[in-house]
């Protein structure tokens, strides 16, 4: 009796999960070692800092 109107909440459960995957990487990438070629290139604006290292930078 299961009703085709909760299809939505296992499909909310995934877009959510992902859009938060997506961004702790993104987060965890720009506060890694840079890949070469992109040594000296900045940290955008709205990516924290994470490691006490990066903020005497």
């Amino acid at each position: 009796m299961a009703s085709s109107n909760t299809l939505w909440i296992p499909i909310a459960v995934l877009i959510v999960g992902f859009v938060a995957a997506v961004g702790i990487g993104s987060i965890a990438w720009y506060n890694s070692k840079r890949p070469p070629g992109w040594e000296d290139k900045g940290r955008p604006d709205y990516i924290p800092k994470v490691n006490e290292e990066d903020e005497k930078n």
